[in-house]
């Protein structure tokens, strides 16, 4: 067996060595949970009674007592495609459980808003801070006792963190997460963004966009590209809280129904009545945090997971930082390319081997913790195979070779020898540039500041022709606490057509850019942001900037005295529409995006 690599036993030891007291806390956590806490036992007959009232056939079970009760949290709607296919998961999976003398329940559900709805507009405000939502509703619905397992339905953006981070609140429970799949690839996405370029620059109209749009978002499952929503599969995978492989196979086909069903049969097996206890709270260790962070270098992943990780692992006591990210990305190469950092989509980087080839070349090259404990028979070895039907009946194979290195390449001879995601720091602060679809050409940019508060801004300069130029486009006051951190893809098109065009162009913000950021350099998640002082407060229009990812800079060419006497400026005023009001104790509460934008778990931390 390979030894694990350096870097990565480095990396380890330092976050068990940073996280030791917060993570001895939550072990203690989870242990009173299971002993004297959240469980059916704890229960009068009174609340026994309501809890099993309306369970229909499964009544006489949940009763006694006798068997496994499996709490549903559920993040399903119609709206959302990924979500779509969930509507029918629950009786899915009571079949499932009652075939190994189990019973299910829909515990809860949790909102699941679309990005891809939102972004750009006002709704796009609520999205970071839907992930907290979502974690106490999670905590919510798993709060009634009732339930000795539980398995948690969502794919995308923010649903994932914010199950977890809800879910790893009841860390004595098993597990486990259950996808629903992408769907079939439609219009190439090369195509789609040839169309979003030409829309922005007024050379097609809103039909032409709008078919191009519908032709590539046509149906139920997963958007395609490789964003923040199939990067969340990607981590399940990694931390060993799926089924094998189960992320990228297709809604609707009879391998997703039973690997689902295999999820279910599996939950029952890992409870704590037998000898193969396997919560939550244990799965998630140092261990399988540091996967997750290897499994979005090795594959070009979101950049969201900068900001979603650490507040995952901050739920189960664990501290993890940029700095960890960006030694972890220097020794993990870069075995992907799945749009927007190349041709294919999921779909082809599935056929292509996808998930299952990564993790076994991982593992044979020692750059992969293997000894974590799963939700499937053994370790990571068993996530190194595929599944596949045989007569019917479900079993996983080995991998072979890839099937098209244009998409997937071995360890020994990966697309780069890093895995994409670089720390920038300066006087302008902290944060972190996606390079993996950036041609190395433009991973220095210096250039004049163009300062904007608003990206409609942006959009408004670029169609007056005021950023024809070499430019460094900032975006200020897009931070967690002054208007919830959204987005901002909707600037890629434009900022993509100047530097089509030749310019050198760069974007440095305090916000997010998606997780379909792509071949424009953007220096993301500054902090501290410009509410509340950060530097980036004190640029003005036409001052030098220079990012660089080949360094890991990001400054300010500004005399330093200069520097000295500037006064930040005043902030817009807070949203006051859309709903974006009701989250301003969000806002207010907030911390940093190194420590994952959460006010919730910023609360919590201050109580102790």
């Amino acid at each position: 067996m390979t030894d694990l690599h350096p870097t990565i036993a480095k990396v380890t030891e330092r976050i068990v060595k940073r996280s030791a007291q917060s993570r001895r806390k939550y072990l203690d956590l989870i242990e009173r949970g299971r002993d004297a806490g959240t469980n059916r036992d704890q229960l009068s007959c009174g609340n026994l009674a309501h809890g099993f009232a309306a369970s229909g056939e499964d009544k006489p079970v949940i009763r006694t007592g006798s068997a496994m009760n499996i709490g549903i949290v559920t993040a399903y709607n119609d709206m959302l495609s990924a979500h779509q296919p969930y509507g029918r998961y629950p009786e899915q999976i009571k079949i499932a459980a009652r075939e190994v003398g189990a019973t299910a329940q829909v515990a809860g559900g949790v909102p699941a808003m679309c990005d891809g709805v939102t972004q750009g507009q006002a709704g796009m405000d609520l999205s970071l801070f839907s992930r907290d939502t979502i974690a106490l509703g999670t905590a919510v619905a798993l709060s009634h006792a009732m339930f000795e397992g539980a398995l948690l339905l969502g794919i995308c953006d923010k649903i994932v963190p914010g199950l977890l981070i809800g879910a790893l609140r009841f860390g004595h429970l098993p597990t486990i997460l259950i996808p629903a799949g992408p769907m079939p690839s439609g219009l190439a996405n090369k195509e789609k963004v040839r169309i979003r370029q030409l829309y922005a620059e007024g050379k097609v109209g809103r039909d032409e966009l709008l078919e191009s749009e519908s032709a590539s978002y046509h149906g139920a499952g997963t958007c395609t590209f490789y964003g923040t929503a199939n990067s969340n599969q990607m981590m399940m995978e990694m931390m060993g809280l799926h089924m094998p492989a189960a992320s990228f196979v297709n809604p609707g086909t009879k391998l997703r129904a039973e690997l689902t069903r295999a999820a279910t049969h599996r939950i029952a097996q890992i409870g704590w009545d037998g000898d193969d206890y396997r919560p939550l709270g244990h799965c998630i260790d140092e261990k399988a945090i540091v996967n997750a962070i290897i499994g979005l270098m090795a594959t070009g992943g979101s950049t969201n997971h900068a900001i979603h990780l650490p507040a995952i692992a901050r739920s189960a006591g664990i501290h993890i930082d940029w700095t960890d990210f960006a030694d972890i990305s220097n020794a993990v190469p870069l075995l992907a390319r799945v749009y927007p950092n190349g041709s294919g989509d999921v779909n082809h980087f599935h056929a292509a081997g996808g998930i299952s080839f990564v993790i076994r070349e991982l593992l044979d090259a020692g750059l992969l913790h293997r000894d974590i404990m799963t939700v499937a028979r053994q370790d990571m070895t068993d996530y190194g195979k595929e599944p596949a039907l045989e007569n019917e009946a479900l079993t996983w194979k080995d991998v072979p070779s890839s099937r098209d290195e244009a998409m997937l390449r071995p360890v020994s001879n990966p697309f780069q020898a890093d895995g994409g995601m670089r720390l920038l720091q300066g006087n302008l602060g902290r944060c972190v540039m996606k390079t993996s679809a950036v041609d190395r050409e433009r991973w220095t940019i210096e250039a004049p500041a163009a300062i904007f508060h608003d990206q409609d801004d942006v959009l408004r300069a670029f169609k007056a022709g005021e950023l024809e130029r070499d430019v460094v486009v900032v975006v200020r006051f897009q931070g967690p606490r002054a208007n919830g951190m959204p987005e901002l893809h909707k600037l890629t098109p434009a900022l993509g057509v100047l530097q089509d065009r030749g310019f050198k162009v760069a974007l440095l913000t305090d916000g997010r850019m998606s997780g379909a950021s792509g071949k424009v350099p953007a220096a993301i998640h500054l902090s501290p942001e410009a509410l509340g002082g950060g530097p980036i407060g004190k640029l003005r229009d036409g001052d030098m900037v220079r990012v660089c990812a080949q360094s890991g800079s990001v400054e300010a060419l500004v005399d330093q005295a200069e520097w000295d006497r500037r006064d930040h400026p005043e902030a817009p005023p807070p949203p006051y529409d859309t709903g974006r009001e009701l989250f301003a104790l969000f806002r207010h509460h907030s911390d940093l995006a190194e420590q994952g934008a959460s006010p919730i778990l910023a609360a919590m931390d201050s109580e102790v």
